[in-house]
């Protein structure tokens, strides 16, 4: 079971219709307090929770925190107006999981909860292809061995693993691995660079897809 906290009431018909023809069960609040009080306790049995951040009663964040304060592992995907950047990077701080900008096409909504049911689903390990990514330890490992990367690197490729199969594009990539420090297009290309090196030879891939962004995936 899932919950979408939605204040916005034709999208949130639109998001459980499309969900549940996904074959996924949906519960539907529009009020923060609400929602705040349905996570205020480990035994709320959701598998995600889809979280927008303008909502009446309380803030997404509070809700956001009130869950976090007991519960480290449900996903969080949040639904922001484009532009909160401060909104979103403060998200990701308190331990969201991802975030969708509106207005978002139902498709990539789907994938990014397709994505983060299978992360959890695999708990604190990331895997992708021969590469994992200990997210407790912070450790990396390529076919069996590990692989030492500087903190930047790092950070950048376990954000690439996060979104493993789909593109991520420079801004995404700049907010999500470096929290919204300067971190200019060419910046990012080097590190891409290097983690291509460091991947050479394997069997995953980090690729660009003109348009949209890099792509990580086991070939």
């Amino acid at each position: 079971m899932m919950l979408l906290v939605e204040d916005d009431r034709l999208l949130a018909e639109t998001l459980v219709d499309a969900l549940s023809l996904e074959g996924h069960g949906i519960e539907h609040l529009a009020d923060g307090e609400a929602a705040r009080q349905r996570l205020d306790g480990a035994d709320h049995g959701l598998s995600l929770v889809l979280l927008d951040l303008n909502l009446p009663g309380c803030g997404g964040l509070e809700v956001l925190e009130t869950l976090r304060r007991h519960d480290a592992d449900t996903p969080v995907l949040i639904l922001t107006a484009r532009g909160a950047v401060e909104d979103r990077v403060r998200g990701l701080d308190l331990g969201a999981d991802d975030y969708l900008a509106k207005p978002f096409a139902l498709d990539e909504l789907e994938a990014r909860v397709r994505a983060l049911l299978r992360r959890r689903e695999r708990g604190q390990t990331l895997q992708v292809g021969p590469l994992a990514f200990d997210a407790p330890a912070q450790r990396f490992a390529l076919d069996g061995e590990t692989l030492s990367l500087p903190p930047r690197e790092q950070r950048l490729l376990a954000c690439l693993m996060r979104h493993a199969g789909e593109p991520v594009d420079k801004a995404r990539l700049a907010e999500e691995a470096f929290q919204g420090e300067t971190m200019g297009d060419n910046a990012i290309e080097v590190y891409v660079h290097r983690l291509r090196k460091r991947l050479a030879g394997s069997a995953v891939a980090l690729r660009t897809v003109r348009g949209l962004g890099y792509l990580l995936e086991a070939v």
